[in-house]
């Protein structure tokens, strides 16, 4: 029965066991704020700070490092912001920190967020001699007056020719993100944007919907003619179906990859892994098998304030220990995402706690037809995927 396969031993006590480790990197400015954007990010005003703020980075990054003492790093993130502001120059600097007081992993993935409208003649083979080996285009959309409604500073034909210059300097591992249900947006517009970004080959594609978050500009005044969830939904679907028959196969929520061009970092996200984040505003996530509890902690949001405390105790926005009640919403909110499902075992590794501390919540997804447990594997059914955030609700403390 699928109730019995969550319940197990009860003498048994499982340890939590040190998961994979990644890198996050935050590089918090931009051309130009997005109205939908909800992220750590602020304008440029005047020239940027690029040395302070590698010098920053490498204060906080030595401060975390007695918390992942000989643990091997297997990606490097850098995120945004805009992270191709920064020079090739100011990005090998930082590597070569990093390199040298980490254990990287010999097949790294390494992973820069570029905005196309900073795309520049020569500067991506710079960015691959510094150890970037794969590219992530913020791309949207193809259609250039949406563009316009989203705050972009970029058209579809300087988007074009950004992944191609990628792609020319030797880029074999790229991704485009696009969103759908936006202001306007028609099915034909959505199935269009695919059909631009399937022209161009990427090995990855993030397709999600947009979403009005608050502290937005979007979210205090909502842009007109949002497609409904019903229309929103026609749009996934078709979307989906395309993706597919293009050869992206989805393996979470918004993710699709062409054969063995998964995110390995978003991967290590979804798997509830570890990762120190680095920078303004930046989010960690670190297991100690020692002390067996899962850490939070997360940085001074403003770069100022950032730069001005890096490496000291005043750069902390906060740390968190995730309580004994909490881990399982957590853990879910993260597994549930990804197609593959996740195991009673893995459960247990990477929260210390007993498969029986879920197998009521368990119980019902499976009722619901929400969930299938098979032996010690659960997967999210079809119906599981649509319905996400309610199966992830059963499991809230």
């Amino acid at each position: 029965m699928p109730g019995e396969t969550c319940t197990g031993d009860h003498d048994h006590a499982p340890r939590l066991v040190t998961p994979p480790l990644a890198l996050y990197v935050h590089l918090p400015w931009c051309v130009r704020k997005c109205p939908y954007c909800d992220f750590n990010s602020h304008a440029a005003k005047g020239e940027l700070p690029f040395e302070a703020y590698i010098d920053a980075l490498i204060r906080d990054l030595d401060q975390d490092l007695p918390l992942v003492w000989g643990r091997v790093v297997s990606s490097v993130f850098f995120g945004g912001g805009t992270p191709s502001l920064f020079p090739p120059e100011a990005i090998d600097r930082f590597l070569q920190a990093a390199s040298a007081r980490l254990r990287f992993a010999p097949n790294l993935e390494v992973t820069l967020e570029t905005n196309p409208g900073t795309a520049e003649h020569g500067r991506f083979d710079r960015y691959r001699a510094a150890g970037v080996n794969r590219i992530s285009f913020g791309i949207q959309t193809f259609n250039d007056e949406a563009l316009k409604r989203l705050g972009r500073i970029h058209d579809s034909g300087e988007a074009e020719r950004a992944v191609k210059l990628a792609q020319d300097a030797g880029y074999d591992n790229v991704n485009i993100d696009l969103m759908y249900a936006l202001p306007q947006q028609t099915l034909a517009q959505a199935e269009h944007d695919l059909e631009r970004a399937f022209a161009l080959q990427p090995t990855h594609m993030s397709h999600y919907q947009l979403t009005l978050e608050p502290n937005t500009v979007f979210f205090a005044r909502p842009p007109q003619g949002i497609p409904d969830e019903d229309s929103a939904w026609d749009i996934q679907e078709h979307c989906q179906q395309m993706l597919a028959e293009a050869g992206y196969a989805q393996y979470e929520v918004s993710a699709y990859a062409k054969p063995g061009r998964q995110s390995q970092h978003n991967l290590n996200y979804w798997r509830f892994g570890d990762y120190l984040g680095i920078g303004a505003g930046a989010h960690g996530k670190i297991s100690s098998g020692a002390e067996e509890h899962v850490l939070r902690r997360w940085k001074h949001k403003h770069p100022q304030t950032f730069m001005d405390t890096a490496g000291t105790a005043a750069s902390i926005g906060g740390d968190d220990v995730i309580s004994a009640e909490r881990l399982p919403f957590e853990y879910m909110l993260n597994l549930l995402r990804l197609h593959e499902g996740f195991s009673l075992k893995d459960f247990e590794s990477r929260t210390g706690l007993h498969r029986a501390r879920i197998a009521e919540p368990l119980r019902i997804a499976v009722a619901k037809g929400w969930t299938t447990v098979a032996g010690d594997d659960a997967m999210p059914t079809e119906l599981g995927r649509r319905f996400t955030n309610d199966v992830v609700e059963l499991f809230l403390p």
